[in-house]
């Protein structure tokens, strides 16, 4: 996490998220969301309380003078209003405010039972909104088949082989430019990957990733020049790739494919990774939730309703499915 997002943080507020950081290791992209969801709390408080200026922009409002008193007087039904709030001003889905939820239950049972700074929580009854869980968008096979066959930019080498890795392993974003060569074993043929909270799991590489690292690794990357010595992937000026610049590349691969207006982003290729392992691999989800690095094998139970879905479009989409019976020709001559 960014050094400048604790200058405006109040003490208890870089209490809790250093917390998070050094005791409960959470990862730094977990600790800016929190930062970012309980930014948004304190604004909420500080509009509430009618102390900034009205037609403040929401931006510009900020947090680190924040009482403590207005935190521990906020009730659940101040929760509620809030919530409202979110979604009414702030124009929030259902999953956005669950998770700003669950942050704000998360802030408060630090700030009661971890540093003692309020007597009570009153956020132990808050329920969290209902989210639906939607079937997540993918690649059809024929899709991914595409894709890889339309990369033409001109660094192929390393955009092939970080488009075929989210397709055959469905990593994370933050796990693919996280690659070390050191992560890398050709022998065992693996992968060492970083998920959520720095969980580090192995995986096992096919043939076609083998080739295409060992491809790329020998043949497209600047070895000798290279600023970042260790990351496997590096961008233009030779340091580790950025996020946003594998995003892009996705986004221009897609293009290429003809693929760009099917809402299909880096993070569903992992999606389509997962997809593709079920149905045609014949994976149980138990394999797959070590695969993807799921906490839980009920998220990983997602796919299974994918393939329920597919056999439902696959029953429907028939040539034969909209043929009715003849009439019975005994009937005709009633």
């Amino acid at each position: 996490m960014k050094q400048e997002y604790y200058d405006d943080c109040p003490y208890y507020l870089e209490d809790f998220l250093t917390n998070m950081r050094i005791i409960r290791n959470r990862a730094d992209r977990t600790e800016e969301a929190y930062y970012i969801d309980i930014r948004t709390f304190l604004r909420y408080l500080k509009v509430k309380h009618r102390v900034v200026p009205e037609g403040t922009d929401w931006k510009d409002i900020t947090i680190a003078d924040v009482p403590l008193e207005y935190i521990e007087n906020f009730n659940i039904n101040d929760a509620h209003v809030y919530l409202r709030f979110l979604k009414d001003k702030r124009g929030n889905e259902t999953a956005t405010r669950a998770r700003k939820c669950s942050a704000l239950k998360q802030f408060y049972i630090y700030l009661h039972k971890k540093a003692k700074l309020i007597d009570s929580d009153p956020m132990t009854e808050l329920e969290l909104p209902t989210v639906k869980n939607k079937l997540p968008k993918y690649l059809s096979l024929e899709d991914s088949r595409k894709l890889l066959e339309s990369i033409d930019s001109k660094n192929r080498n390393r955009d092939y082989c970080i488009i075929l890795l989210f397709l055959n392993c469905g990593m994370r974003l933050s796990e693919l430019v996280a690659l070390d060569l050191g992560d890398y074993s050709k022998d065992n043929r693996t992968l060492r990957l970083f998920g959520k909270g720095s969980k580090e799991r192995i995986i096992y590489l096919n043939d076609a990733c083998i080739e295409a690292l060992e491809d790329y690794i020998h043949n497209g990357r600047p070895n000798e020049t290279a600023v970042d010595k260790n990351a496997i992937f590096l961008s233009a000026n030779k340091t580790r790739i950025n996020k946003r610049r594998v995003q892009q590349i996705v986004e221009e691969s897609l293009a290429r494919a003809g693929l760009s207006n099917t809402g299909i982003t880096t993070h569903k290729l992992r999606h389509t990774a997962a997809t593709l392992m079920y149905q045609y691999g014949g994976v149980d989800t138990l394999v797959l939730k070590e695969q993807l690095g799921h906490k839980s094998v009920g998220t990983t139970e997602i796919y299974t309703h994918l393939s329920n879905e597919n056999l439902k479009r696959a029953a429907e989409s028939n040539p034969l499915a909209n043929v009715k019976a003849p009439e019975n020709k005994k009937d005709k001559g009633k």
